[in-house]
């Protein structure tokens, strides 16, 4: 999917690589282009793992301008292997260290929970999941739908996470593989995009899934599915979202114009208030944000997360649950 200007004729058209959804590329794309009318936004629509693996194809002939929309582990991993340019935008010292690159590969946009979900007709509030653990429970055997991380950056983050605690209490993976087995045997299906995830959710094929919480909301409001988030008790990863230009891009400098624009005052605002999504800006009022944005920042206990642990050993991790535990373990 992709959503450009029907009259380009002499614009520059900027091409965007981007997971997150008609409602907030749209929104952008054309307050954006309200303020350059010379500037054309093309968005094709790809979950943040295809962007990393398009990118990865088109090496040699660059097709896309900017990437929009993943997790800093994502675009370490891009950014080690020569896919992103350098560029430190006006509103860089906004964003905490921990939010960026410290080469000025990719800086952060928004904050991204991951979060417990399910469907709040099918499963009462008291019976719901809450926390990570509660998910291999038997009691959900086959009542877990989730995405694909074959092309899912923030379901990659999750699993990660869960690696990552492995490796921190008992000095190895082998505890977080076990979970990833345990977790596959509750699975009825890996959907393939955002959408079918939620319309299985609906549909009740699958009333528990773990996701993202601002996407949660947004589904949520937009489409009436029944799905309510729950923040583990004993950690959320707390992942990144971000945006960088990519290496070799033909219009870099109008790029540079949006990736500017999506991140000011006004337009983070926007997205909070309009589009459920939590800004990594720092300078913004906490009164200016929607009250769910800070009863979440409250109850939320961020867990550590290494991105150079990530960046170099996710798609390892990846390669092996993929070969040797998805579609194993669940029930037939």
């Amino acid at each position: 999917m992709a959503l450009s200007g029907c009259a380009r004729d002499s614009r520059s058209v900027v091409t965007v690589y981007s997971p997150h959804g008609a409602e907030l590329m749209g929104d952008l794309k054309s307050r954006f282009e309200r303020e350059h009318p010379d500037i054309s936004i093309d968005w094709v629509d790809l979950g943040s793992q295809a962007v990393l693996e398009r990118l990865r194809a088109e090496r040699a002939d660059p097709k896309a301008d900017l990437w929009f929309g993943a997790s800093g582990v994502l675009f370490d991993i891009a950014a080690r292997e020569g896919l992103l340019d350098a560029f430190v935008p006006s509103w860089a010292q906004a964003v905490p260290d921990e939010a960026r690159d410290s080469a000025g590969f990719w800086f952060g946009i928004y904050l991204t929970p991951e979060v417990i979900g399910y469907n709040s007709e099918a499963v009462k509030a008291s019976d719901a999941p809450r926390d990570w653990d509660d998910l291999v429970d038997r009691k959900w055997r086959g009542k877990l739908v989730m995405r694909d991380p074959a092309g899912s950056g923030t379901m990659r983050a999750i699993f990660g996470a869960m690696l990552q605690k492995s490796i921190v209490e008992t000095g190895n993976t082998a505890k977080g593989f076990d979970y990833l087995r345990k977790l596959d045997a509750n699975t009825r299906e890996y959907a393939a995009s955002p959408a079918i995830l939620y319309q299985k959710l609906g549909r009740r094929q699958g009333v528990v899934t773990l996701y993202n919480m601002p996407d949660m909301a947004t589904r949520e409001a937009r489409t009436k599915i029944p799905v309510k988030a729950v923040i583990p008790r004993s950690g959320t990863p707390m992942l990144v979202d971000g945006i960088a230009i990519v290496h070799g891009a033909r219009h870099a400098e109008q790029a540079k114009l949006f990736f500017n624009f999506v991140a000011s005052r006004e337009m983070m605002l926007v997205a909070a208030r309009d589009h459920l999504r939590i800004p990594s800006r720092t300078d913004i009022a906490p009164d200016s944000l929607p009250v769910w944005i800070r009863e979440a920042k409250r109850e939320i206990r961020p867990m550590a997360l290494d991105r150079k642990l990530l960046a170099d050993s996710l798609d390892v991790w990846m390669r092996f649950w993929m070969g040797k535990i998805k579609g194993r373990y669940r029930p037939r």
